[in-house]
């Protein structure tokens, strides 16, 4: 499975008030650093609530930063999160 359907899931499991699109945005940052663009190592998460549930953008990226802790020891490079 790859980087970015590892995402989703994790996210999707773990956040059910919000319906969750994962984007690859990898291929942008080709070019820096010599960086080929081929590696799912920049990600975009857009959140939007499906509920009413009352929690901070502060809370929401703690969140997500933790329950991807294992993907950026193994090279995830960039994470944007936008909340609607």
């Amino acid at each position: 499975m790859n980087r970015t359907k590892r995402i989703g899931n994790i996210l999707q499991k773990n956040l059910p008030d919000f319906s969750i699109n994962v984007i690859d945005n990898s291929h942008l940052h080709k070019g820096h650093n010599n960086f080929d663009g081929l590696l799912e190592t920049h990600i975009a998460i857009l959140l939007k609530k499906k509920t009413k549930i009352q929690i901070s953008r502060l809370e929401i990226h703690k969140i997500i930063n933790f329950l991807l802790k294992e993907e950026f020891n193994k090279g995830l490079h960039s994470l944007e999160i936008r909340i609607n």
